[in-house]
């Protein structure tokens, strides 16, 4: 590697992702690496800021060409915790809904829940990044990351964990977010490292929860119970089949180009041998 040239490597800075990135920079002179929120990480990736990035699982659909790097992935098996849909009316009655901007992978997921579970097609808007959930008179909002894990003000007539929903809805796991990568970024011995780092986070959850959790306002069980058993990190079979429903759920309701060409360009090691 080029210690002139590092790989940049764009990561989510919320909690879920920590043990993707645990010392990640420390491990290697040869990458760089950038936090911002998922949208704009997928933002840069697709202009070319960054080589890799943790974005969001959407972006498999608008660009084939991206290659999943690792079996590492932001992903659960039942409820999530950290992605919420908070409404003031009845489900069945919501007719507006407000998206945190922070994601693009869950805005197209509630939108398919509340379609399959309701025949819903509610006139949507954009929660800007930083706005609280009062700021918008919407009949729904839904909030991710960090703050979707603490309970916002106000009253509603129902709340919806999104992973659990899903899992109800599919029987199958979802996943939230994966390493992907430009075509013709150099991948020499990323794979193995972003693995690797993220084995070594999942050893460490304890260390993770214990520097995230004052900042955060939880407490050290909070962190630890978050992502010990509403996270999964490893991109496994069945997660490839929920997110391949899920791309296909999403391209029926106009949100994703059609096709079936999502997966072609997994590598041949890492995530391939999860597909």
């Amino acid at each position: 590697m080029n210690a002139t040239s590092p790989i940049r490597i764009g990561a989510v800075h919320y909690l879920n992702s920590r043990p993707l990135v645990y010392r990640l920079a420390e491990r290697a002179s040869w990458v760089q690496v950038i936090y911002d929120v998922p949208s704009r990480l997928a933002e840069a990736l697709a202009e070319g800021t960054l080589d890799v990035a943790l974005v969001p699982s959407l972006e498999s659909a608008f660009h084939p060409e991206y290659r999943i790097v690792s079996d590492a992935c932001i992903g659960c098996r039942g409820p999530v915790l950290s992605v919420k849909l908070f409404s003031r009316v009845p489900m069945k009655e919501i007719r507006t809904l407000a998206l945190d901007e922070g994601s693009r992978t869950s805005a197209a997921l509630v939108q398919i829940l509340l379609n399959k579970r309701f025949g819903l097609r509610p006139e949507v808007s954009a929660l800007r990044l930083g706005d609280a959930l009062e700021t918008s008179n919407a009949d729904a909002v839904l909030l991710i990351g960090d703050r979707a894990i603490q309970s916002p003000p106000g009253r509603f007539a129902a709340v919806w964990d999104l992973g659990d929903q899903w899992l109800r809805m599919t029987g199958l796991p979802f996943v939230f977010a994966m390493w992907m990568a430009r075509e013709a970024a150099p991948l020499t011995q990323l794979e193995e490292l972003l693995s690797e780092t993220r084995d070594d986070g999942v050893a460490n959850i304890d260390e993770i929860a214990a520097e995230e959790a004052p900042a955060l306002g939880l407490t050290e069980p909070q962190c630890r119970d978050y992502l010990r058993r509403n996270l999964h990190f490893h991109l496994g079979s069945e997660e490839q089949q929920g997110l391949e429903m899920y791309l296909r759920e999403a391209a029926a309701l106009g949100l994703v180009p059609p096709g079936e060409g999502w997966h072609a360009h997994v590598r041949a090691n890492g995530a391939s041998q999860a597909v």
